[in-house]
């Protein structure tokens, strides 16, 4: 069966200053989702058919830390008037991504499960397909080891364009470094 189109796509989650460094292990500390921003391409061109955002609303710390909202421009006043539940924010995203797979620059699916975990959503709809990008980078000779999705285009000569730690701008950014890649004759591969 062709591959028709693939899902990119980036999260913002809850954050505090060290937390990634402590591993979220401080009590209260959740990767709570906060932003999905998702592109999805055409498998064979890499040419990009559509795109999403969505702002989420944290359940256990609605309220975001200073250093989360310094790191991403996402103010606690906008998660509270633009934001939705995570529950309709993940159906919209899976509805987005349609039949096709999903895909990020490291493992945020496990993010997205987490939530779903967190939240008691039991007879949620999985995930899709998901693909960590990071093993396609680095077999085409893109080392990813200490890379963010925004450093990811400028790595290839692509400039970044929009904020880093935006969930949108960084799966554009993966985006646009898949389509340079495509330019040297990359193509997906998905494992059979």
């Amino acid at each position: 069966m062709r591959l028709a189109s693939i899902t990119i796509f980036d999260l913002e989650y809850t954050a505090w200053e060290c937390s990634m460094a402590r591993h979220w292990l401080t009590p209260g500390e959740f990767k709570e989702v906060v932003q999905i921003g998702a592109v999805k391409l055409d498998a064979d061109s890499f040419a990009v058919l559509d795109e999403f955002e969505i702002l989420l609303r944290p359940r256990i710390n609605p309220l975001l830390s200073p250093y989360f909202e310094k790191l991403t421009g996402i103010t606690s006043d906008r998660v509270a008037r633009q934001g939705e539940d995570f529950a309709l924010g993940y159906a919209r995203f899976l509805a987005f991504a349609g039949e096709g797979p999903i895909a990020a620059f490291g493992h945020d699916e496990r993010v997205l499960e987490h939530n779903i975990r967190l939240y008691g959503m039991t007879g949620t709809r999985a995930l899709p397909v998901f693909y960590d990008l990071r093993g396609w980078f680095a077999a085409l000779g893109v080392d990813p080891r200490g890379m963010l999705s925004c450093d990811l285009a400028p790595a290839l000569g692509v400039p970044f364009a929009g904020r880093a730690h935006n969930a949108l701008d960084d799966a554009r950014a993966i985006a646009a470094a898949m389509a340079a890649m495509a330019s040297r004759g990359a193509r997906l591969r998905p494992a059979a």
